[in-house]
C-alpha cells in the first residue's frame, strides 16, 4: 500500500489552517476553519484506504494486494454528511448573531471571566458544609477582599476579647 505524500501533505496543510481558523472569534472564520479541517481530516482518510483505482472486493480472491479498504470510503461519506449539517447550523448561528449584534464575533463568556478572576484571586467555590457553616466564597473579587477584611477584623477582636 502506497499513499501519496503530497495528498498526506495536503491534508496535513488543511488540518493546520482548520485549527488556526477554528480558534479565531469571528464565527465566520470558525465555518471556514471547520470546513477545512473536515476536507482536511477526509482526505487523510481517502488517503489511508490504500492504492486508488483498485476494487474494493475481489470477487475470485486471486490477488489480494490490489484489494482498497472501503472502510474509509464509508467514514468519509459519514464525515461529509455531518460537516454539512455542522456547518449549516453554524452558518445560521452566524447569521441569526449578526441580524441580532450587528456583527459575528463571539462574546466573553460571563462563567470564564468568574473562573478566571477567581484562579487569579485563589478563589474557591464553597462546599455544602461551607455554606452551612456560614462561609460563603464569594466569586467577585472586591466582595472577597471586604469579607477578608472582615474576617481579619473579627480575628483581631477575638484575640483582643480572649486576652
Amino acid at each position: 500500500m502506497t499513499a501519496s505524500l503530497a495528498l498526506a501533505a495536503t491534508g496535513a496543510v488543511l488540518i493546520a489552517a482548520g485549527v488556526y481558523l477554528f480558534m479565531e472569534r469571528s464565527l465566520m472564520r470558525i465555518l471556514a476553519g471547520l470546513l477545512s479541517l473536515s476536507n482536511g481530516v477526509s482526505m487523510l482518510f481517502l488517503v489511508s484506504a490504500g492504492t486508488p483505482g483498485g476494487a474494493s472486493f475481489v470477487a475470485d480472491g486471486s490477488d489480494s494486494s490490489t484489494i482498497t479498504d472501503p472502510l474509509p470510503q464509508a467514514m468519509v461519506l459519514t464525515a461529509i454528511v455531518i460537516s454539512l449539517a455542522t456547518n449549516i447550523f453554524l452558518l445560521a448561528l452566524s447569521y441569526r448573531s449578526f441580524q441580532l449584534d450587528g456583527h459575528d464575533e463571539v462574546a466573553d463568556d460571563v462563567e470564564d471571566a468568574i473562573v478566571r478572576r477567581r484562579a487569579e484571586a485563589d478563589l474557591t467555590s464553597a462546599t455544602f458544609d461551607d455554606t452551612e457553616a456560614g462561609i460563603d466564597h464569594d466569586t467577585d473579587l472586591d466582595e472577597a477582599a471586604v469579607e477578608a477584611a472582615a474576617a481579619e477584623a473579627a480575628a483581631k477582636e477575638q484575640k483582643g476579647s480572649g486576652e
